[in-house]
């Protein structure tokens, strides 16, 4: 769990900002995405195959050039 300790004299806001950047660098805010909805087995299979393809793609592109 990311934590943010406040400076002294620093804004609530300011402190605030820096704890959603810290959870979006841990990854947080995708595994909340992620579990908000069941996905099926099959669903879950076809989304790591379409990433993996566009993973692939993205380096055929880098080794073409």
């Amino acid at each position: 769990m990311p934590s943010v300790k406040v400076r002294d004299g620093e804004a609530f806001e300011r402190a605030f900002r820096r704890f959603t950047k810290a959870c979006e660098k841990a990854g947080l805010m995708s595994e909340i995405k992620k579990h908000q909805h069941f996905e099926k087995p099959s669903e879950k299979r076809k989304r790591k195959m379409n990433v993996a393809r566009r993973k692939q793609r993205r380096l055929m592109i880098i080794e073409g050039q």
